[in-house]
């Protein structure tokens, strides 16, 4: 058994080549194999995103605090907030982040296949953000 204390792994920022925007990443967990399992704290700030990705195995992502917005490919941008639960399936092309005016927290869950947990693909334009392409 393992306990982490609150504070006792290092914040970092998102970084610039897979985020548009202000965004924090607190570290929870990373599983001890066989197990394969990872959490983080996210926070994004306003109008902060994501970029397009997917995850061999999936995600789920518990929005915390504040006012966020999902899209999977080709279909609608929809708002996220505290309380939410959001699943991606496996290999399922998404981006998330902060509302225009609201920062948004969420926990991401998610778990590596053969030590890969993430593909990143192109930006969130902010046409795309906007909802208007």
């Amino acid at each position: 058994m393992e306990i982490k204390r609150s504070g006792s792994q290092a914040s970092q920022k998102g970084p610039k080549e897979h985020f548009t925007g202000a965004v924090r990443i607190d570290p929870l967990f990373t599983s001890i194999p066989p197990a394969r399992t990872g959490g983080a704290y996210v926070t994004f700030e306003p109008c902060a995103r994501s970029d397009w990705h997917t995850h061999p195995l999936g995600q789920t992502l518990i929005v915390t605090s504040g006012c966020g917005l999902h899209q999977r490919w080709g279909g609608p941008i929809e708002e996220i907030r505290p309380g939410d639960v959001v699943t991606v399936g496996p290999d399922e092309k998404h981006w998330h982040g902060a509302g225009p005016t609201t920062a948004m927290t969420h926990i991401a869950i998610q778990e590596s296949l053969d030590g890969k947990v993430v593909e990143w693909l192109e930006k969130v334009t902010d046409e795309q953000y906007k909802g208007s392409v």
